[in-house]
């Protein structure tokens, strides 16, 4: 049993405190008093502590007695948290998903002598993770991922709930996209590229270019032709660019009344309230994970993964919580275990490479009722 702190006591945050409690010695921190009430009431085996993980001194000071630290914050703290948590020489598993480039730590991590895996959820997270595994089993020409979190019933007009962090939604429709196109680094507007696509449990959904790729930009540019696009119900980005192109989600301020606001911290206001997902809503996460390559017997193939995950009522659990979560966990179960151990920074895909952690994490999820079907195909 290891004594873990979590930072974050949200809707994700909170599903891996009480999946890990049922094991290790936890401590969750946030800087909502409700959050980490809800929480209590739920397993008051596990400790709570109210921080603010922006002020150095106080979270130095938190995680210091803990064997490794699960930052879960929102994604504008998530950098310089990661920052502090390895110059306090402590290991960390990260889901906070920052706009920034975590391999920059790598040299920082591996001097200060600690193991940071970043960007461990579904997505970033599970499709690094199946990519880095298949890339030493074959020679990859081309890898895509369609993935989302939708509620199951729509509600007029966005049709959407945010079931996660609502502030790193509207990254997904502000920050510029990158991709891959015949080995070459292509930077569009997110939200572009819009196209539709079939899921035999869903019907039609409509798919978007979003900045997905992240590390895989860097650590897999070997790889000719990569992309990720983000699925939504038909119609909704007609709506979301209909607002972009209005200027509502400028960032430069506007006067109002002798006050300046900005255009995107106000729409912000108002598509928190509308998109907030209640705790019981049911909602889905639902991903294709597509790789071309040749084995290394010359065979060329298509390989397919897919999820489709839905809110458990039983333990009241969000599918985007569990598959998000549960990744974070599996990944620190496997660390704890001793199955990973080198120390810098390491997205999903430099650990999936290892056969055993790429193994542990599908059957840790497989265990919990996540399953990601996979199909071969010979072309």
């Amino acid at each position: 049993m290891a004594n873990i702190i979590i930072l974050g006591a949200g809707m994700v945050g909170s599903a891996m405190a009480l999946d890990l409690a049922k094991i290790h010695s936890v401590c969750s921190c946030d800087l909502s008093e409700i959050n980490l009430q809800r929480l209590a009431e739920r397993n008051p085996k596990i400790q709570t502590l109210l921080l603010d993980v922006s002020k150095p001194k106080e979270l130095k000071s938190a995680i210091a007695p803990f064997d490794l630290v699960i930052s879960a914050v929102p994604g504008f703290l998530g950098f310089n948290t990661l920052k502090e948590i390895i110059n306090c020489g402590k290991n960390v598993v990260d889901i906070s998903f920052f706009p920034e480039n975590g391999l920059e730590l790598d040299e920082f991590a591996r001097k200060k002598g600690v193991t940071a895996i970043i960007d461990c959820g579904v997505a970033p997270g599970m499709d690094n993770l199946i990519l880095g595994f298949h890339n030493e089993q074959m020679q990859l020409t081309d890898f895509e991922c369609y993935v989302g979190g939708l509620p199951k019933i729509k509600k007029w007009p966005f049709n959407y709930k945010a079931p996660f962090s609502p502030i790193d939604v509207i990254e997904e429709y502000t920050r510029p996209a990158r991709y891959v196109e015949n080995g070459k680094l292509v930077i569009k507007p997110a939200m572009s590229d819009v196209e539709h696509r079939y899921f035999d449990q869903l019907g039609t959904l409509e798919a978007f270019n979003s900045d997905g790729l992240r590390s895989i930009v860097h650590t897999m540019s070997h790889i000719p032709n990569m992309k990720e696009k983000t699925l939504r119900f038909p119609g909704h980005i007609q709506q979301i660019c209909a607002l972009r192109d209005a200027g509502f989600l400028d960032q430069e301020p506007i006067e109002m009344n002798g006050k300046k606001i900005s255009p995107l911290e106000f729409t912000c206001n108002i598509l928190f309230k509308e998109w907030k997902l209640a705790e019981d809503e049911p909602e889905f996460t639902v991903m294709q994970v597509r790789l071309l390559g040749t084995e290394k017997d010359g065979v060329k193939k298509e390989i397919v993964y897919e999820l489709y995950d839905e809110y458990d009522p039983e333990t009241r659990t969000s599918s985007m919580a569990r598959t998000t979560g549960y990744t974070a966990t599996a990944a620190a179960n496997m660390f704890l275990n001793g199955l990973f151990s080198e120390q810098g920074v390491f997205p999903p895909e430099l650990v999936g490479k290892e056969a055993a952690c790429f193994h542990f994490i599908l059957n840790y999820l497989e265990e919990r009722g996540i399953l990601y079907h996979r199909s071969d195909k010979i072309i």
